[in-house]
């Protein structure tokens, strides 16, 4: 017998498994079910649609990420070790959830319903506020330059995350987003502090 919400949980499981596969096809509820051995009806007994299933992937994601950033803030008062935490994290999980990471690019969402890559860029909104919070703390601790354009620095940090993921799904998964990580962010961390407008 399957505990409730056991189902949901195996059938999001199968759905991330699917999209590990470097060179991923469009992936359908037939294949899915067929992953699952069971029928459609069966996964559409938990889920209302496929895209359904990808907002409960959006939601695993979203509900992860921001428990271990708010762990982040707890612990650690640096806003630039902060800031330098959060981005780690966000590769560190691609790396780990590599199915996840195809939907962190929106690869895994293109032909989906449209509101998806809607809560993805929400997402991605809250991030970078994140961010700057942390870029700001850094300055009112004269870590950072008083003037940092904390926003632009923010933005800047997240498309260089986005870069990352995009080259790991590009490369198949083989080429890691921490690849090179420590030197890239000696790099970053210096423009950080000579960043005075």
């Amino acid at each position: 017998m399957t505990v409730p919400g056991e189902r949901r949980t195996q059938i999001l499981q199968a759905l991330a498994e699917m999209l590990e596969a470097p060179q991923a096809e469009k992936i359908t509820t037939a294949g899915l079910a067929a992953r699952l051995q069971c029928s459609e009806a069966a996964l559409y007994r938990h889920f209302a649609s496929k895209a359904r299933m990808y907002e409960g992937l959006i939601e695993f994601i979203e509900s992860t990420l921001f428990s271990l950033i708010t762990r982040i803030g707890t612990d650690e008062r640096q806003g630039l070790v902060q800031a330098r935490s959060i981005v780690q994290l966000l590769l560190g999980f691609a790396e780990r959830n590599r199915g996840m990471t195809r939907v962190l690019t929106g690869e895994a969402l293109v032909h989906e319903n449209e509101r998806l890559i809607t809560r993805m860029n929400q997402m991605f909104d809250r991030l970078e506020v994140t961010l700057k919070q942390a870029l700001r703390i850094a300055a009112t601790q004269g870590t950072l330059p008083a003037n940092l354009d904390s926003a632009a620095a923010a933005n800047l940090l997240m498309a260089w995350v986005l870069g990352r993921w995009q080259q790991f799904t590009r490369s198949g998964f083989r080429q890691s987003p921490l690849t090179a990580w420590e030197a890239q962010w000696q790099i970053i961390g210096r423009g950080l502090i000579q960043a005075a407008a």
